[in-house]
């Protein structure tokens, strides 16, 4: 049997670690020829294989500090409670207000039809001589 044939670079295998190296650097705002150096990597391999992390880098990170954020409200750290407060402050949305039916009809008034719904609200619209072809048609038969 053959001894199979070792030359060229080893091939490349991710792992958490560096998947979590290059989250951590993209959400850093490095470019991926500076992660791609300091991983010791071409920057294509880096793209092929870290591409989620690439391009959600910073979505990673703020979901895991929130995630430790959280753990240590829940173990009574003040700060870190304050911080949940001041970013659930910041963050949360406003109630839906009711609108008036004054506003509904200049919103409506201002805005153009489009053909289609100009042609849909026109055969809404029944004519004043709709039923009249029939009435004619009685005395015939």
């Amino acid at each position: 049997m053959p001894l199979r044939d070792r030359r060229g670079r080893k091939s490349y295998r991710k792992d958490k670690e560096n998947q979590a190296f290059v989250a951590r650097r993209a959400a850093d705002g490095w470019t991926h020829e500076m992660i791609a150096q300091d991983m010791g990597i071409d920057p294509k391999t880096l793209r092929k294989h870290f591409s989620r992390e690439l391009s959600s880098g910073r979505v990673f990170m703020v979901g895991e500090m929130l995630d430790i954020l959280h753990r240590r409200a829940r173990e009574g750290h003040v700060p870190s409670v304050k911080a949940l407060l001041d970013r659930y402050e910041d963050v949360a949305p406003t109630a839906p207000r009711n609108r008036e039916a004054s506003d509904q009809g200049d919103a409506e008034d201002d805005k153009p039809l489009g053909k289609k719904e100009q042609a849909r609200l026109e055969a809404q619209q029944m004519p004043d001589n709709y039923g009249d072809i029939f009435n004619r048609m009685k005395g015939r038969h």
